[in-house]
């Protein structure tokens, strides 16, 4: 049978059919090197040198994703940010960069500094808001659009093919970091992206273990080798081992992403009336201001992510994520378990993220015993409403 007959679900449940001619192991093996020896001619085997520039692995891990992205080949780095930073790395001196105002604070804050030195010239642009990025974009000047979606913090949404066409209408290339949606419900670059980024640590991972970053692109896109280059000149490739980890879970990513998002939703549905609770921020939410091109662009699921506003004073929340018994209050998402976070505590006052906001990441547990912990949480601040 083709490969491209087969469902995504089945290409990653094992592993693009990979069985290890060697051995007839069903688990793919872990090749773990630093130098590859060449053959009797002294010629590349299978075209590898050296591990910071490519790897087996690491190789299969990325075209698995590159399969399930419906891409021609993606590039695996040792964590989201560095392959942030190799895009914008790849760009020409002082280039004009557009980005969203919601989204990875650690991510603005790096576009900030870069801005800051000169190295970029930056606009924001609230997030969603496809007139608010039309009226930044400037034809001819502007080499990136850099969207989030849905965004982290509020979770809203952006038409990815919208702000396609007006990227490329100005000459831009358009990222879209869609880590909350990974390609298993969501495909930016079938919707007309010339990079999806995930923060592989998160959905992709899924069990919190190790960091990722990868970066998905069709055959055509010029930046493409600038990006490739940059990676092997940092030395930011993701490593044998943690690609044998990614192999693993992109494996499971499928059935672990809909329990996430079935938990969801039966999580925001319950809290969204409650008395205690100001807005549930979740994009599945038909009264969600997203929600329709949500539910246009992601079409296996929601996901795990949202945001519940809490009623009550300024600490409430904050005591929130301390009470918590089987929420676990750590930063990440998109793990088995179900996490909490006052999330201005963690992106600063300066974040726009209002004090009352708890950023949940619901796992895989018995939806029950989230709901009851929650619960839980909210009775013992009630003093505080």
């Amino acid at each position: 049978m083709k490969k491209n007959a087969l469902a995504p679900e089945t290409l990653a449940a094992q592993a693009l059919r990979h069985i290890d001619e060697a051995t007839g192991s069903v688990v793919p093996p872990m090749l773990a090197t630093s130098t590859f020896a060449r053959d009797e001619n002294y010629e590349l085997r299978d075209g590898y040198i050296y591990a910071r520039y490519s790897g087996p692995t690491t190789a299969h891990a990325e075209d698995i994703i590159a399969t399930l992205e419906d891409g021609d080949e993606s590039l695996l780095f040792n964590s989201g940010m560095s392959a942030s930073v190799a895009v914008v790395e790849s760009l020409p001196p002082q280039a004009h960069v557009v980005a969203q105002g919601m989204m990875y604070h650690i991510g603005t804050q790096w576009l900030q500094r870069q801005a800051s030195r000169g190295v970029i010239a930056l606009d924001h642009f609230p997030a969603g808001d496809i007139d608010a990025l039309a009226a930044q974009i400037q034809p001819g000047k502007t080499k990136l659009v850099w969207i989030e979606t849905p965004a982290n913090g509020d979770w809203s949404i952006t038409d990815i093919a919208a702000a396609a066409e007006l990227a490329h209408a100005a000459g831009a290339v358009l990222m879209v970091d869609s880590t909350a949606a990974p390609p298993c419900t969501q495909k930016p670059l079938d919707l007309g992206a010339d990079i999806s980024f995930h923060s592989a640590t998160k959905y992709m991972g899924g069990h919190s273990d190790f960091t990722a970053g990868v970066l998905s692109a069709r055959a055509d896109l010029n930046l493409w080798t600038e990006i490739r280059d940059v990676r092997g000149f940092q030395g930011t490739i993701l490593p044998a081992f943690e690609a044998w980890l990614l192999i693993r879970s992109l494996r499971t990513l499928h059935i672990r992403y809909a329990q996430c998002s079935r938990n969801a939703m039966r999580f925001a549905t319950h809290f969204a009336a409650h008395k205690d609770v100001e807005a549930v921020l979740y994009p599945g939410m038909p009264t969600h201001t997203g929600h329709d091109v949500a539910a246009k662009q992601m079409k296996n699921g929601f996901g795990g992510m949202m945001s519940i506003l809490i009623n009550g004073n300024a600490g409430r929340a904050l005591e929130m994520a301390k009470k918590a018994n089987l929420f676990i209050p750590a930063t990440s998402l998109g793990g088995v378990e179900s996490l909490i976070e006052h999330r201005r505590t963690v992106a600063g006052p300066d974040s726009g993220i209002p004090e009352n906001l708890l950023r949940m990441s619901i796992g895989i547990e018995h939806i029950d015993d989230l709901i009851a912990d929650f619960e839980q949480a909210l009775a013992t601040t009630s003093g505080h409403a």
